[in-house]
């Protein structure tokens, strides 16, 4: 016991010295719970994560919420990735506290993206975990039934998802945040952005929720019908998001005034709570710098027959691909054999892979 307790005493040192160690550009961020091995944070204790003070208090003061909130980290990381999966920037993380490195405070479209699906995934693991009933502070969305269309025969019943919730607790929790590392580079335009596309992953829960129904009625007619109000899957969330990450908005570095379009004939034009904006161009992703925690797309597999992101012109910025052939060895034509067991064959196929020169 007492060997297992002083284990835990080393991991949380050699964290926090790392962690004093990390230049502020690349500070710490509550995202690194979505990187790190499964049951670190319970072990290091609200105190010694990386958070904010005020993070610190809320996690002390309502520690059963820090598996949703790994959680949500987790959901965010995962579908950055996946939605990015084939493209010159696949939302690739270090092992760095700051996870996304200066990516986190690069004011590009990308870093829109990494507010916004992380915060929308905050709020999609609080409200799942309300609805499911881990949590004695929230539950369904009480405020539903005994509304509906009578006339209509339908009305509100079932468990609602209470997404209020875990919206109200994603803004305070994260735009402490967002504040804190936007000061820390300097810009009050870019905290203006940061807070304005965490909102935006916010309203992507409300505006992507379904109206579910089940009927009721003699001999399996429909004669009345309860609804009740659901989230989206979070993949399509990541839809929606990656969306509004197309055609997203670019805004002038204005500090301590109203974010406005850089387009001056849009510069009237009012931003949408549900669009993300940014504030400077992206890279193109192509070479591998260090300096600003760019890969490059150099040995990334690519598709030779693709024209899409994934094809071998566009990921590998027009260097060419190598072409390697990979043998595959896997299971085929399995039978069961009395008894009990299965009996499968080997089969062999050989297959090109093409990476990027």
């Amino acid at each position: 016991m007492e060997r297992s307790s002083c284990g835990v005493h080393h991991i949380c040192f050699l964290f926090l010295l790392l962690f004093s160690l990390y230049p502020i550009c690349c500070r710490a961020s509550w995202m690194w719970l979505g990187i790190t091995s499964v049951g670190i944070p319970e072990k290091l204790a609200c105190a010694n994560l990386p958070l904010t003070h005020k993070q610190k208090d809320m996690c002390k003061s309502k520690p059963y919420l820090l598996p949703s909130i790994t959680d949500g980290a987790l959901l965010g990381i995962a579908e950055c990735q996946t939605q990015f999966k084939y493209e010159r920037w696949n939302c690739s993380t270090t092992k760095e506290p700051s996870v996304f490195g200066y990516e986190l405070t690069s004011g590009s479209k990308e870093t829109a993206f990494i507010y916004a699906v992380m915060a929308a995934g905050l709020v999609h693991a609080l409200t799942r975990s309300c609805s499911t009933g881990n949590m004695t502070e929230c539950g369904c969305d009480t405020s539903l039934p005994g509304t509906g269309s009578p006339t209509e025969g339908w009305h509100w019943g079932g468990c609602s998802d209470h997404i209020q919730y875990g919206t109200l607790f994603s803004r305070k929790f994260i735009d402490n945040t967002v504040q804190n590392m936007s000061s820390a580079r300097g810009g009050d335009a870019l905290l203006s952005m940061n807070q304005h596309n965490s909102e935006a992953g916010r309203q992507a829960i409300a505006k992507t929720m379904t109206t579910d129904c089940r009927c009721h009625g003699v001999s399996g007619s429909c004669a009345v019908k309860t609804c009740w109000r659901t989230m989206a899957s979070f993949q399509r969330v990541g839809n929606f998001l990656k969306a509004r990450y197309e055609d997203s908005v670019q805004v002038l570095d204005r500090s301590k005034r109203k974010v406005r379009r850089k387009e001056k004939d849009q510069r009237r034009v009012p931003i949408r709570k549900d669009e993300l904006i940014f504030l400077n161009k992206s890279p193109n992703y192509c070479l591998e710098d260090r300096r600003w925690g760019v890969v490059g797309t150099r040995g990334r597999r690519c598709n030779r027959t693709s024209a899409g992101p994934d094809g071998c012109n566009l990921l590998c910025c027009g260097r060419g691909y190598n072409t390697h052939v990979v043998r595959n060895v896997e299971r085929c034509e399995c039978k069961f054999v009395w008894c009990c067991y299965v009996r499968c064959r080997k089969c062999e196929s050989m297959n090109d892979m093409h990476t990027c020169k």
